[in-house]
């Protein structure tokens, strides 16, 4: 039987299995999908906000050619560190539900069962866009990932949101040859947008090469326009593309499924202990962004890492650490 079983192989889960094997514990990662699933879908060659040093797992250097690694670095980064540290992960292979009690769970996947004593979560929220719940947005037009510019050349896009991944796509869109047009639910370009980028949103907005449209919600999407509820009433521009930027959440069914309470408030909050991590189901624990449900800024790779020590110092010792060492944001994560 093994210890722990972490279900997740981003950059906290894998932090969660450096720090399970440094406590002498005999750990297994399983992930649906690629090693570090979430980065993989970030826009290629994308410069990450924080520093390389705030993403650092395992006190293992980052190096980087400037000062904030690309998603590039930072995917062959977290890489080598699995291999370095000889992490048991199984990708692409579904948890698909998790049996049993405190040490004695049987982790129930597409492919086989593992027993272990405890089980944590690191899920992260990449996974499950914030639909627009309008008459077409079902449409293969409409997308909640952007990865690059290149294919939407001379192509009508409209852009929705007005954070610093809406920015970042309509930006790069409108410079690969795009007409975009952005659609912005409040009344100006989001003050959260990093302040190197917003200046020159805006500059393009009011020299009139992005069109903008505030106060302004989607209507309906239909196969060649967007109809559009703007302050001055309903209108209809042509459209190809709608890069839907609208955020994402945490795959509540499936933490359901897995016995976690969601808490009823605002930010659909999963229920754990704020200084063990351990959910309401005995020896099931999480780390990392999903413990934030809905509010999405609350942790990140930068502060999440911090979890994992904290979490398996408590499955191996019983020592309840320090929660307020774990710093405060210090970076908006790539899809505020």
């Amino acid at each position: 039987m093994l210890d722990v079983v972490i279900i997740g192989a981003g950059p906290v889960g894998l932090a969660c299995g450096i720090e399970a094997k440094r406590e002498g514990l005999s750990v297994k990662l399983i992930d649906k999908g690629a090693l570090v699933n979430s980065l993989t879908g970030y826009p290629f060659n994308m410069e990450f906000f924080s520093t390389a040093e705030l993403l650092e797992i395992g006190d293992y250097p980052f190096p980087t050619r400037g000062v904030k690694p690309s998603r590039e670095e930072a995917l062959s980064y977290y890489q080598k560190v699995a291999a370095v540290e000889h992490l048991d992960i199984h990708l692409y292979e579904r948890v698909i539900e998790v049996n049993g009690a405190d040490e004695a769970f049987t982790v129930v996947t597409d492919k086989a069962s593992y027993s272990c004593r405890k089980v944590v979560l690191v899920t992260g929220f990449f996974d499950i866009p914030n639909t627009l719940n309008v008459p077409g947005d079902d449409l293969a037009k409409v997308t909640h990932y952007f990865t690059e510019p290149y294919h939407y050349a001379r192509q009508e896009v409209a852009v929705i949101g007005a954070k610093n991944s809406a920015a970042k796509a309509a930006l790069q869109c409108h410079r690969a040859g795009a007409r975009v047009t952005m659609v912005i639910r409040g009344p100006e370009v989001s003050e959260k947008v990093k302040y190197w980028i917003r200046p020159d949103l805006v500059n393009r907005i009011e020299e009139g090469a992005i069109e903008a449209y505030f106060n302004t919600t989607i209507q309906s999407i239909e196969e060649q326009t967007l109809t559009l509820k703007t302050p001055d009433g309903v209108v209809t521009i042509p459209n190809n593309w709608v890069l839907a930027m609208t955020g994402y959440q945490p795959d509540y069914s499936f933490l359901k499924r897995l016995g976690v309470t969601i808490d009823a408030d605002e930010h659909s909050t999963p229920i754990h202990d704020p200084n063990t991590f351990e959910t309401e189901r005995k020896g099931l624990f999480m780390a990392g962004t999903v413990c934030g449900g809905m509010k999405t800024s609350r942790w990140f790779i930068e502060n999440g890492r911090f979890h994992a020590k904290l979490i398996m110092q408590y499955i191996s010792r019983g020592i309840v650490g320090d929660v307020s060492t774990i710093p405060d944001p210090v970076a908006e994560n790539i899809n505020a």
